[in-house]
């Protein structure tokens, strides 16, 4: 009889497992619709899908080719778009992602509402799911009209033929992945109401992601929001996001407005993307050259929405050479 219950239990688990491998496998990702969307390429959507996709949401650090020789990775002219910079298990992520060629040569034949899709919502063209080092889950919340004007605005970069292949994620992710993309959910932004489009802007920018520590399983700590710590591996060393926290000790309590702004005006125009690494091989993922591109208002805005946050006593180290020097900055 206990042979019988043994044999039993076993088998259920065993149906189980494959129960749970063939949802996450086959029935996942759900059949998201593609949106009924068209960006119209006018002059003013053109110039905003720019701005927002260079100096906002900066798609085009992921999409085109950085030179980490110099200061913060500046775009390497002539690789806007094109794709292919890795990002793989040397960063801490369990497999092997390329970013993805967003030129007309590899877009032109999605549409507008497919572009869209995988965009806000995490699938691709194909039907497969994007993994969310693509932000899906921040631009899920986009004013439509922003991620149309981005749309319109790639498609006017020039092409670029450069084949991409598709993700390799590591067991059991290859498989999770497919439960993570959600409908888009875009709302209409107020941008009179500063703090919460300062809000809108840091979350499109990747502020309260790069600049909350994460867990294990790499998802935000929220009460850590804006703190810093977050690690990011770099040649040489390991730089970790500041605390932006409005904290005056060990975040930017005591930075006025003009402070804040000041800070990226220091990387705009075209001698800072010629700026050498910093003392001991300092280097950073924030992208400042594009960042820099912000207008004031923006940036005001986002400094609004910091200062109203919880203030997080939190010191960091932000660069640590690979030898574990002290570099407390």
């Amino acid at each position: 009889m206990l042979r019988k219950i043994l044999i039993g239990t076993m088998l259920l688990l065993v149906l189980a497992t494959g129960g749970f491998f063939a949802w996450f496998g086959l029935v996942l990702p759900t059949d998201m619709p593609i949106p009924k969307a068209q960006a119209v390429a006018t002059p003013e959507a053109l110039a905003r899908g720019e701005y927002l996709a260079r100096h906002v949401t900066v798609c085009m650090d992921c999409h085109s080719t950085r030179d980490w020789n110099r200061f913060s990775g500046p775009i390497v002219p002539g690789t806007l778009g094109k794709g292919g910079e890795r990002f793989d298990e040397k960063i801490g992520l369990p497999g092997v992602i390329i970013s993805k060629n967003i030129t007309p040569a590899a877009l032109g034949n999605w549409s507008d509402g497919e572009i869209l899709r995988a965009m806000a919502g995490g699938i691709s063209k194909d039907g497969h799911a994007l993994f969310p080092l693509m932000p899906y889950d921040a631009y899920r919340f986009m004013d439509e009209s922003d991620a149309l004007a981005i749309i319109a605005y790639v498609r006017s970069i020039p092409a670029v033929d450069n084949q991409v292949p598709r993700h390799q994620l590591d067991f059991p992710l290859n498989l999770i992945v497919n439960a993570i993309p959600k409908p888009p959910a875009f709302k209409q932004i107020d941008r009179s109401n500063t703090v919460e489009y300062g809000r809108y802007l840091a979350t499109l920018g990747g502020c309260t992601w790069c600049h909350t520590p994460v867990n294990a399983q790499s998802r935000s700590i929220p009460e850590m929001a804006l703190a810093g710590g977050q690690a990011f591996p770099m040649q040489g060393g390991t730089v970790r996001s500041a605390n932006i926290s409005p904290d005056p000790d060990t975040g930017i309590g005591r930075w006025s407005r003009a402070d804040f702004i000041a800070r990226f005006r220091a990387y705009q125009g075209p001698e800072a993307e010629k700026l050498p690494l910093g003392a001991d091989g300092f280097n950073t993922q924030m992208s400042w050259t594009q960042f820099a591109g912000m207008t004031d208002e923006d940036l005001g805005a986002i400094y609004a929405f910091l200062m109203q946050s919880k203030p997080i006593s939190n010191r960091i180290t932000v660069w640590e050479l690979a030898a574990a020097a002290d570099n407390t900055r």
